[in-house]
């Protein structure tokens, strides 16, 4: 069951990342600045949940072992 909210959490930040990056090009391909920002934010938003994901299992396995 463990196993299974970390796959959850890690395909909520690579939604983010694959739907930024969709932004961000579509953005580029119209001359959208704000929209290729917003592209660009949302990336690092999926980054960041990869982040958290990884130090929150790290901190898990060291209380665990």
């Amino acid at each position: 069951m463990k196993g299974l909210m970390i796959l959850a959490s890690d395909k909520h930040g690579i939604k983010d990342k694959v739907v930024g990056k969709l932004k961000e090009v579509e953005g580029k391909i119209t001359n959208d600045k704000t929209r290729e920002t917003e592209g660009k934010l949302q990336r690092a938003k999926g980054k960041a949940k990869d982040k958290a994901t990884d130090l929150k299992e790290t901190l898990e396995d060291k209380k665990e072992g």
